[in-house]
């Protein structure tokens, strides 16, 4: 007897609701039942009891009944207001769109309090041998949430090695990749700590967007201890056949340095063991409260 009642319950709701929706959607569109008859095929006695509640109308009718008030029969159905026809074709545009065009109708759109976007979302940031995975793997931890390094995220998309990626779709279409991996975990993830690879930020449009949706740390050190770290992780490429490596390496960090300066925060790893830079990391976040939720 409970799940008969709970169920004559769910139906007449259910009746209610296509009720209201299709009275409401023709008072929108200004359409006499008359003509949304003549529209539909269906009879102005069935729409009366419709939009009264009392019609146990169809599938098939009722169909032909959102159809003629150019809207999908599942949005006088589902238990979620739907979406206006404006709205759900404002969405059809934005798919359609290319992404900058999308992108700057997401920053016309972003709360006006750019913490809104980015709360909850950490990102780290810097030359590679910094400690990004490490600490940020740590961090996510200890902190319980998730870690996710941008070019895992990119090689799992395709399915191939980073290195495969780079050979096989370029330069051009690896920063493509990077721009969509980038929109796919801001999307998926409203906590997470992200790592990205160092010349991100060369590239203005996606540093840009990533300093909208993400709170962002350069993890830094020293020259000679980037080069040291990359040798421990068995990459002897930046040192073989290369004697002003070093030279270069300065370089790099020199020119990238404005730019990773743009981040909110740094923690300085530099003769700083991994524990003490992790601990250096979870007080910068709860310093300038990174994870707190914005009222």
């Amino acid at each position: 007897m409970p799940d008969t009642l709970q169920s004559n319950d769910a139906g007449a709701a259910l009746i209610a609701r296509v009720a209201e929706r299709v009275a409401a959607a023709r008072k929108k569109k200004g359409v006499p039942r008359r003509v949304l008859s003549e529209r539909s095929g269906v009879s102005p006695r069935y729409l009366a009891q419709l939009e009264s509640g009392e019609g146990n109308i169809s599938i098939l009718l009722l169909s032909r009944v959102a159809a003629a008030l150019d809207l999908k029969v599942e949005a006088l159905l589902a238990d979620e207001i739907p979406t206006d026809h404006d709205a759900q074709r404002f969405a059809a545009l934005y798919r359609s769109a290319p992404p900058a065009v999308q992108h700057e109708v997401g920053a016309l759109l972003a709360p006006r309090d750019p913490s809104l976007m980015r709360a909850g979302r950490i990102c780290l940031i810097g030359l590679r041998g910094a400690g990004k995975s490490t600490l940020g793997r740590l961090a996510g931890e200890a902190l319980k949430i998730p870690f996710v390094e941008l070019n895992e995220d990119i090689r799992n998309a395709v399915d191939m090695p980073l290195s495969e990626v780079m050979a096989f779709y370029g330069e051009d279409g690896y920063r493509r990749l990077e721009a969509e991996a980038l929109d796919r975990i801001s999307s998926i993830h409203d906590r997470v700590i992200l790592a990205v690879a160092g010349g991100l930020v060369a590239q203005p449009a996606t540093y840009d967007r990533l300093r909208e949706r993400f709170h962002t740390i350069w993890i830094r050190t020293s020259p000679p201890e980037h080069m040291q770290r990359v040798r421990a992780q068995g990459d002897l490429r930046p040192m073989q056949g290369n004697p002003v490596a070093m030279a270069q390496l300065r370089d790099l960090l020199d020119s990238r340095s404005p730019l990773y300066g743009l981040a909110e925060a740094q923690v300085n790893t530099s003769n700083r063991t991994v524990s003490s830079s992790l601990n250096d990391l979870l007080s910068t976040i709860a310093k300038h409260k990174f994870l707190d939720p914005v009222a």
